[in-house]
Order: C-alpha cells, then sequence, then structure tokens
C-alpha cells in the first residue's frame, strides 16, 4: 500500500468511526461560547450556573431517547441550553440533517440572524462549519449547510417548508405558539415528524412555555411522558423536595426577607441556602418507565432570576387582577411557574347581576368622569349603551336604549346621532357629555357605518369590527382600506369578553367592579342581564386540537346584544384613553369635563 492509497484510507476509516462518547453538557462545557449579544454573561459556558439544564441535555444525546419535551417557565436558558447546544453538539460531533421549527418566519429569521450566527462565530470548533460569506454555498439566512449536514429553519405557519427535506434531528421552539394548522396542512408538529421516517436514530426535542389548560399542545406532550420534576435537597433534613410557589414566604409590604420552607421537615431557609444546594439537584420522574423524557422546570430555579423579581411581577398582577384585568396574572402563571392557566370556565349568573343593582338617586353617579357608548348595528334597530366610567375602570351602566326603525332610511341615523349628542347630568350638577363611542360595521349596513362615522371622527364616533384571530389584541392598529376611507378598528372580541366576565365576577366595588341602575327606563331589566351573560367560554375541538371558543349557553336565548354593546362601549374607552384620575374639589365646575381629570391621549 502506498502513501497515498494509505492516507485516503485513514481519512475513510475515520468518517466511518462513531462519535465520541461525550454528553451535549459536556460537549457545551469544554467548547460552547456565548455571544455578547446574545448573553449578559458572555464568554464560556458553564452548566453549573443553570444545573438543571445538564439531564436535559444529556437526555437529548442519549441515543436510547428519541423524544424530550421540556415544559418550561420563560427565563430559564431554554434556547441557549436545549436548542443551540444540541445544534453545536450535531454540527461537530455528529453531523446531522437538522430541522429549528418556529411559531412563523420572521421569528426563524430572528432566531437564525441574532442567536444562530453569534453561536457559530463564536464558538471556535463550530466557525469554519458554515461559510456564510460565500454567496455560492448555498447558505441561506434559513438555511445552513455544514459537512455532513445542515440546518433548515422554518416557520410552524409555512405548509411548503414542513413538507419538504426529510430530518434526523427536530428542534420545536416554543410549540404553544403554533397554529393549529399550517395553511390547510394540518398540524404543525406532526407535518415536521413526519420527515423524521427514514432515520433509526432520530431525535425530537419540543420546548415551549405552557398556554392554557387543555389547550396546550406542550402540556399534552408532557403529561404523555416521564414527567420529571427537579429536586433539591433541603438544607437541614437534605430530604430532596421540588422549590414550589406554595412554599415562598415573602411580606408583601417588605420584599427583603424571602424564604422558602421544606415541606419535608419544615424548615425555613433563604434563597441563597436553597440555590447553593442547586448543584446537587437531581429529576424525580413520576413514570419513569415511559419512553419519552419530559421535564418541567419552574423560574423559582432560575439563577437568571431571582426570588424577588418574581414576587414583584406576581404582586403587579394580583393588583391589575383586582381591577379585572387577568391577563398579567395568567401570563405570570405560564412564564414564571411554567403551569398552564386553568381557566374557570367564564360563565356568570344573570339573577346575581340583576339582584344586586343598586338605586344611583341621579342620572349619572358622582364617581363617573366619562361616558362612552357601544351601538350594536341591526337590520331593523341600534342597541346602545352609555357606560359611566370612574378611577380604575371601575364602570356605571347609565342607559341602554334600543332605536327601531329602518336603516336604509335617514330618520333613524338622525335618532341615532341625537342620542350620541346628549349630556347627562351627574348628582352634584355636571353635565357629560359621550367622550367616545364605537358603532358596529357587521351585518348589511357596513358602508352605512362608515358614512355616519366619517364625518363625526372629530366626536370620537369610531366604526368598528370583530377579528376572527381567538388570540387577537384588544384594540388592533386602525386601518383605512375600505370605500369611505375612514379609520376601522378591529377588535379582538373574545379578549374584550374575557376582560368584562373577569370585571363582572368582582363582587365588591372599587377597581373594574361593575354598577348597574334600577331605576325604570334605563334598561337594565331581567332581559338585559339575559344578553349581558349570554355567551360562556368552552372548549372545542378544531381537527384535533383544543380550543377555546365563546358560544351561546342557552339556544333558547340568543339574544346577545346586550354583552356586544358594553363590549363596544368598554373598546371606546380603550380608544381614546382618558387619563381618569379622582377629584378632590368640592365644587366642580358645570360644563367642562376636562377639569375634572378626563384627558384623552388617544385619538
Amino acid at each position: 500500500m502506498n502513501n497515498t492509497t494509505g492516507e485516503l484510507f485513514k481519512k475513510v476509516l475515520s468518517s466511518l468511526k462513531p462519535p465520541p462518547d461525550m454528553t451535549i453538557s459536556q460537549w457545551a462545557d469544554e467548547y460552547r461560547y456565548l455571544s455578547p449579544e446574545a448573553s449578559a454573561e458572555p464568554g464560556k459556558w458553564h452548566t453549573y450556573k443553570a444545573p438543571y439544564q445538564r439531564e436535559i441535555m444529556d437526555a437529548i444525546s442519549d441515543i436510547n431517547v428519541q423524544k424530550v419535551v421540556i415544559m418550561s417557565a420563560a427565563q430559564i436558558g431554554k434556547t441557549d441550553g436545549f436548542i443551540l447546544n444540541t445544534i453545536g453538539y450535531y454540527m461537530q460531533y455528529d453531523p446531522s440533517p437538522m430541522l429549528v421549527l418556529e411559531p412563523t418566519i420572521k421569528l426563524g429569521e430572528a432566531f437564525s440572524k441574532d442567536r444562530l450566527s453569534p453561536m457559530v462565530r463564536d464558538t471556535p470548533v463550530l466557525s469554519n462549519k458554515i461559510d456564510e460569506n460565500n454567496k455560492k454555498s448555498g447558505n441561506t439566512i434559513l438555511h445552513k449547510i455544514f459537512p455532513g449536514g445542515h440546518i433548515t429553519i422554518v416557520g410552524a405557519n409555512s405548509p411548503t417548508d414542513l413538507a419538504s427535506r426529510p430530518i434526523r434531528i427536530l428542534l420545536a421552539d416554543e410549540v404553544d405558539k403554533y397554529p393549529l394548522t399550517a395553511g390547510k396542512e394540518g398540524d404543525p408538529l406532526t407535518l415536521a415528524s413526519k420527515r423524521l421516517t427514514t432515520f433509526w436514530n432520530k431525535k425530537e426535542v419540543y420546548v415551549s412555555t405552557p398556554t392554557i389548560k387543555d389547550a396546550s399542545r406542550i402540556e399534552i406532550e408532557y403529561e404523555n411522558s416521564t414527567k420529571e420534576v427537579w429536586t433539591v435537597p433541603c438544607t437541614i433534613c437534605f430530604k430532596y423536595t421540588t422549590i414550589e410557589w406554595a412554599n415562598i414566604i415573602f411580606d408583601k409590604n417588605n420584599l427583603d426577607d424571602i424564604t422558602c420552607v421544606c415541606p419535608n421537615c419544615g424548615a425555613i431557609s433563604s434563597e441563597v441556602d436553597w440555590k447553593e444546594q442547586f448543584i446537587k439537584g437531581r429529576y424525580k420522574a413520576e413514570y419513569p418507565e415511559r419512553k419519552t423524557r419530559g421535564f418541567h422546570i419552574n423560574s423559582l430555579v432560575s439563577n437568571f432570576t431571582t426570588w424577588r423579581e418574581i414576587i414583584e411581577k406576581f404582586l403587579q398582577a394580583n393588583e391589575e387582577k383586582k381591577k379585572g384585568n387577568i391577563e398579567l396574572l395568567r401570563t405570570w402563571v405560564n412564564s414564571e411557574l411554567g403551569q398552564t392557566w386553568e381557566d374557570e370556565g367564564e360563565q356568570i349568573d344573570e339573577q346575581d347581576l340583576f339582584r344586586r343593582r343598586e338605586v344611583y338617586g341621579c342620572e349619572v353617579p358622582a364617581d363617573v368622569l366619562c361616558l362612552t357608548a357601544g351601538v350594536d348595528t341591526q337590520d331593523d334597530r341600534f342597541e346602545i349603551e352609555v357606560v359611566g366610567w370612574g378611577v380604575d375602570k371601575e364602570s356605571w351602566g347609565i342607559k341602554y336604549q334600543v332605536i327601531y326603525g329602518d336603516l336604509n332610511q335617514k330618520n333613524i341615523w338622525n335618532d341615532l346621532d341625537e342620542f350620541l349628542l346628549q349630556t347627562f347630568e351627574t348628582f352634584d350638577g355636571r353635565k357629560l357629555k359621550i367622550l367616545s363611542a364605537c358603532i358596529d360595521t357587521g351585518g348589511h349596513f357596513t358602508n352605512e357605518v362608515y358614512k355616519f362615522c366619517k364625518p363625526r371622527f372629530s366626536r370620537r364616533v369610531f366604526a368598528i369590527k370583530g377579528g376572527n384571530r381567538k388570540d387577537a389584541p384588544y384594540i388592533s392598529k386602525p386601518t383605512k382600506g375600505n370605500k369611505e376611507q375612514i379609520y376601522l378598528f378591529t377588535l379582538g372580541v373574545d379578549t374584550g369578553k374575557s376582560l368584562l366576565f373577569e370585571r363582572l365576577k368582582l363582587t365588591e366595588p372599587g377597581a373594574g367592579y361593575c354598577h348597574f341602575s334600577t331605576e325604570q327606563g334605563k334598561g337594565y331589566n331581567e332581559d338585559y342581564f339575559t344578553g349581558l351573560t349570554s355567551e360562556r367560554l368552552v372548549i372545542t375541538y378544531k381537527k384535533g386540537r383544543p380550543i377555546f371558543e365563546w358560544r351561546i349557553k342557552d339556544t333558547r336565548h340568543k339574544r346577545n346584544e346586550a354583552l356586544d354593546c358594553r363590549n363596544y362601549a368598554t373598546a371606546a374607552l380603550e380608544i381614546a384613553n382618558p387619563v381618569l384620575k379622582p377629584d378632590n374639589n368640592k365644587t366642580p365646575p358645570i360644563n367642562n369635563s376636562a377639569k375634572r381629570g378626563v384627558r384623552s391621549k388617544g385619538i
């Protein structure tokens, strides 16, 4: 055998040898570098700084494990630990075709530019693997080629990308943010996993912060796994236990002393004492016999945040809940505890609301600072509610009115205008006009609503429509792509209904509480409350995936105009965005609501 043949033979044998006996955490500790634009502490990677990551990373590189599921809080370093370290490991030691699945293509591009490229650039053993400067190399933002494999980054909303190349490693990031279906092709995770079928040593890694109970994809995957939780030894009895929110002790008026009680021995130790034990931590599996490894992590075990920061976020979210805004608390449960939010099933008893009506003793109670109106458009009538708003969005139902007529005729539109122009007098003599109104453009009179709203824009009379997306924000940026070229606001009606029902649940006057009048002629009769509470939030299934929908709770009573009107009146307040401040003046001025602290920050 000559020298040339011998060298060639050595190269062939070298390419056939199995990868070295090294786990992902060992690879990261030896080779990985954190980039300055992606880390608060750039430089050499050290797994001991986040010890709960070690067993998860090693499970991913375990040849006997096909699928790893991580349901976690937000600030635990999951992208660096479980996505990027996995990519780096397989690029260098076990080259394979890989796919990174992000919720959208835009997020995929951001991941490639902001996280993947800096890691490859700053980790010496990877820096020469991908030639990003050579246009002929075939590398793009969403497709990277390296010796022996490639990385493809796709959006879960792109069915074409999900149906292309075969892959061995699937890294699915933030799976709870995926759409229910990629175009018309079906569930994105199912589509992506079909591309693994040709590999005997395939690997699936699902990572996500959870969302709603029974509708969270990561929760479903976790429930069918080994269900492993991070445990650490107590500083006193040394028994292993989980660090849970229920065991955290703090005084909301003094957050300088925060401790955690051991559920085994009752010993109370500080955050520093508990976190010193993290290096000895380990995972405990509820179902160790299952093939899929599943891990749960909350932010209390993270070294990237403090318990004080977590508690401060909780206290802020809890204050918002008192005002009827549950969204911050929902986000806190998902992002800090890494748990799904268990919705109580939005349903209010109309009789309870009817019985708690009050005697105002005046047209508008003294605590009302401004008025808004919501108008629901039907084929033969307008249904309108005027709502008074006070400090912290405490509300008073002022009047519910139905105006009947032919919407093809000018008279009924004049009647509507006259209604919206009227003034309402408070107990202390102020005369308030309607600050803002929202009119529904649904139904058969969309263009007529546009024509009505256009000359009244300066009075903040806005045209609105309901959005189709279940996760849409309450108020989206207005558009002008309609025939009349007026501002049209799209409402996240489901978000608005959830907000309203949280406020209707409140039983004590104050922030967010809803008052209603007993006075005859104001419209707050039993039919009103039947309409206000006509819908409830239910779980339905679309193409096998659970989703939440608002549905009529009793098919015998399908009238939900009162619910829509209150929703639109609330939207009018959010669009106008007045500053609602208490007035300490004992003798408020007449006919000048601006001096009462009402000032519009909006349009």
